[in-house]
C-alpha cells in the first residue's frame, strides 16, 4: 500500500526520493513526505494530498543532503493530514522513521511510552516505532531498531535513519521491500519501479530480514542478529513490467498479492486471547433488527457471502440488494436498519445513490470500502476499510477476497456483541481467519497453478460454462462465473447447485463444462449428488475439492485441489482457484485481462 524510498550515496537525496515516489503513485496514497540528512541535521517535509503538493513546497525550499528517506501514506490510523503523514521523528529530531504496515499492539506500547515521558505528535501507530527506537538507542542504531522491533507485533516495512550515523537501517515482515545496489550508492524501495532509473541490480528482502545500508554496500541479518546472504539479481524489466512486478498483467500480480492483502485486512483486528474482533466501529450492534447489504458486481457477491455469515453467526435477518434496484423498489427501512454498502472504489454511483436512499429513511450506514477519502466514506456513519491496496486490474481479485474477509470479521463482531457466539466458537473462527493468508499462499504454489492452467487450456474453446456451489460457496460460483465472462467473453452462468434441476439442467450436454465448488462442508454430500446429475447428462465436470479428497475426485473429469479450510472461510480460498481458471482461459484466448472490453474499474454513471 504505502510507498517507501531510501537513498544513501553522492546524489542529492531529495531528487532520488521524489523520483522514486512518483514511480510508486500507482499504489495509491493520501499524503507524502521526505526526510533528508546533511550530516548536521535531518530535515523533514510532508504534505497531505498528492505528491505534487510536496513538490511545490520543496521547490521553494529544497532540502540539501545525500542521505534520505521518503514515503507515500495510505492511511490506516489517523486522518490523512500533514501531521499524520510520514516521516515521523523523535522529539529531538535525531531519529526519523517511515513505516508501511500496521502495529497491532501500538496502543499499550504508546501508553507505556507516554507514561515514561514521551510526547506524540500524530495519531498514527507508526510513531510508536520512533519512540521505541529512541528509548533503546545507546550509540548503535541497528541494535536499537532490533530491540524496538522485538516489542512489536504486526506487519511492517520500516526504514530508519539517525543524524549521528551515515547509514540507513531497515526491516520487513509482510510488507515488501527491495534494495538497489549502485556504484558508491545504495537504494531502498517498496517496489522495483522506484529504483529502475538508477540501477538494475536488486536484492529482494525476505520476511524477517534486517538490513544496514552504507554508501559502499549493505549487510543483511535476521531479527535475531544472525548474518544472512541475499543474492543480487539483475532486473531486465521495463517500467511497465516493473509496475506489474514481472507478471504479464496487473490482474495476475493482484492475484498473487492476495496473501499480503488479506494480512492487511485482518491485522490488528483479531484478538485470539479474548475471542473478540476490534473493528474500530462506533455503531451499536444491539440496535439493529435488520441488515441490508447493498452492492454491485463483484462486491455484490462478497455481500452474498456476508449475508450467509451474518445470519449464521449473529442471527440477524439480512437481505441483499443490487444497488441499481434498491432505491427504485421503495425498500422498507427504519432507524433499526443497518445498511451496509460495499464498494472497492467508494465511488460506484448506483451504490452511492442507494446509500443516500437508506439514510433518507433513517438507517444507520456502514461502508466496506477500499479507497480512502472516497465519496462513500464521507457519507456513511462508519467505515470498515479493507486495506487491500490499489487494485488496477478492472476485474476485481484481491478486493473481493478482502471484502469477504471483512464480512467475516463483521459477522464475528456482531455475533460476539449480541451474545450469539461463545468465546470458544469465536476463537475457532478467529484462528481460521488468521490462517487465510497462508492458505491463499498455498493456493498459489507452482504445482497448483500449473494444474489450473492445464485445465483452463483444455476447456478454453468452450462456448458456455456453468458454475455451481452450495451454502456459503454458492456466491463463490457466481463470482467465478463473473470473472470468466468479464475477461474471456465466454458466456457463463452460476446457480446454487440445488437449483440446477429447475431449468439449467436442460443446457447440459457433452459440450458443457460445469465447474462445481465441492470443498469440505456440511452440504458436500448434496453437492456431489448434483454432480451425479451433471454426469448423467454427459456434462464435463471440473471439481474444486479440498486437498486429499480422493473419494469424490472420481466424479470429476478434472479436479482442482485447494487447501483445506474451515467452511466459513473457504469462499476466500476457493475464489483464488476460480480467478486462476478465468485468467488462464482468457490468456489462452489472447484477451487483454487488464482492460476487458466495455468495462470500467469504477462505474460512476447510472
Amino acid at each position: 500500500m504505502c510507498g517507501i524510498v531510501g537513498y544513501i550515496g553522492t546524489r542529492q537525496a531529495q531528487d532520488v526520493l521524489i523520483s522514486g515516489l512518483s514511480k510508486l503513485e500507482y499504489r495509491g496514497y493520501d499524503s507524502a513526505g521526505v526526510a533528508v540528512g546533511d550530516g548536521a541535521c535531518i530535515a523533514v517535509r510532508k504534505k497531505a494530498g498528492k505528491l505534487a503538493n510536496l513538490q511545490g513546497e520543496l521547490a521553494g525550499a529544497p532540502l540539501p543532503g545525500t542521505l534520505g528517506i521518503g514515503h507515500t501514506r495510505w492511511a490506516t490510523h489517523g486522518l490523512p493530514n500533514d501531521t499524520n503523514a510520514h516521516p515521523h521523528a523523535t522529539e529531538d529530531g535525531k531519529i526519523v522513521i517511515i513505516h508501511n504496515g500496521i502495529i497491532e499492539n501500538y496502543l499499550p506500547l504508546k501508553e507505556g511510552l507516554m507514561a515514561r515521558g514521551h510526547t506524540f505528535k500524530s495519531e498514527t501507530d507508526s510513531e510508536v516505532l520512533a519512540h521505541l527506537i529512541e528509548e533503546a538507542y545507546s550509540g548503535d542504531l541497528y541494535e536499537a531498531v532490533r530491540a524496538a522491533l522485538s516489542q512489536v507485533r504486526g506487519a511492517y516495512g520500516i526504514v530508519v535513519t539517525h543524524v549521528d550515523h551515515r547509514e540507513i537501517v531497515a526491516a520487513r515482515t509482510v510488507s515488501p521491500m527491495v534494495m538497489g545496489v549502485g556504484e558508491g550508492e545504495m537504494f531502498l524501495a517498496s517496489d522495483v519501479p522506484a529504483l529502475l532509473p538508477y540501477t538494475r541490480n536488486m536484492v529482494f528482502l525476505h520476511d524477517g530480514d534486517m538490513v544496514v545500508l552504507h554508501d559502499d554496500g549493505f549487510r543483511v541479518t535476521d531479527l535475531a542478529g544472525n548474518e544472512l546472504k541475499r543474492d543480487i539479481e539483475h532486473i531486465d524489466w521495463d517500467a511497465e513490467a516493473a509496475e506489474k512486478g514481472g507478471y504479464d498483467s496487473y490482474m495476475m500480480k493482484e492475484i498473487y498479492e492476495q496473501p499480503n492483502a488479506l494480512t492487511n485486512t485482518l491485522i490488528g483486528r483479531l484478538h485470539d486471547d479474548t475471542g473478540e474482533v476490534n473493528l474500530d466501529i462506533n455503531l451499536d450492534p444491539a440496535s439493529f433488527k435488520r441488515i441490508s447489504i447493498i452492492a454491485c458486481g463483484t462486491a455484490y457477491y462478497a455481500g452474498m457471502v456476508g449475508e450467509y455469515l451474518i445470519e449464521q453467526l449473529a442471527r440477524i435477518p439480512v437481505d441483499i440488494d443490487v444497488a441499481s434496484e434498491y432505491r427504485y423498489r421503495d425498500p422498507l427501512v427504519s432507524e433499526h436498519t443497518l445498511a451496509i454498502v460495499m464498494s472497492q472504489s467508494g465511488e460506484t454511483i448506483d451504490t452511492l445513490e442507494a446509500l443516500r436512499e437508506a439514510k433518507k429513511f433513517g438507517a444507520k450506514t456502514l461502508g466496506i470500502i477500499n479507497a480512502k477519502g472516497s465519496s462513500m466514506t464521507r457519507e456513511v456513519d462508519d467505515t470498515l476499510y479493507i486495506h487491500a491496496g490499489p487494485e488496477i486490474g478492472v476485474a476485481s481479485t484481491k478486493a473481493y477476497t478482502s471484502m469477504v474477509s471483512a464480512m467475516l470479521m463483521l459477522a464475528l463482531w456482531l455475533g460476539r456483541a449480541r451474545g450469539t457466539l461463545t468465546e470458544d466458537q469465536s476463537r475457532e473462527l478467529l484462528h481460521a481467519a488468521r490462517e487465510l493468508p497462508r492458505l491463499v499462499e498455498e493456493s498459489l504454489t507452482p504445482e497448483r497453478v500449473e494444474n489450473v492452467r492445464a485445465i483452463a487450456e483444455k476447456y478454453a474453446d468452450a462456448r458456455d460454462f456453468l458454475f455451481l456451489g452450495r451454502g456459503v460457496n454458492s456466491p463463490t460460483a457466481y463470482e467465478g462465473a463473473l470473472k470468466l465472462k468479464e475477461i474471456s467473453y465466454i458466456h457463463a452462468e452460476a446457480y446454487a447447485a440445488g437449483e440446477m434441476k429447475h431449468g439449467p439442467i436442460a443446457l447440459i450436454d457433452e459440450h458443457m463444462p460445469v465447474v462445481v465448488v465441492a470443498t469440505e462442508s456440511k452440504l458436500l454430500e448434496k453437492t456431489i449428488s448434483n454432480v451425479q446429475e451433471v454426469r448423467a447428462r454427459k456434462g464435463k465436470v471440473i471439481l474444486v475439492l479440498s486437498e486429499g479428497d480422493t473419494e469424490n475426485a472420481r466424479y470429476g473429469d478434472d479436479v482442482i485441489y485447494v487447501p483445506r479450510a474451515h467452511e466459513m472461510v473457504s469462499p476466500v480460498v476457493n475464489a483464488v482457484a476460480l480467478q486462476l481458471l478465468a485468467i488462464f482461459i482468457a490468456e489462452k484466448l489472447g484477451k487483454d485481462v487488464d482492460k476487458p472490453r466495455n468495462l470500467a474499474k469504477a462505474v460512476t454513471v447510472e
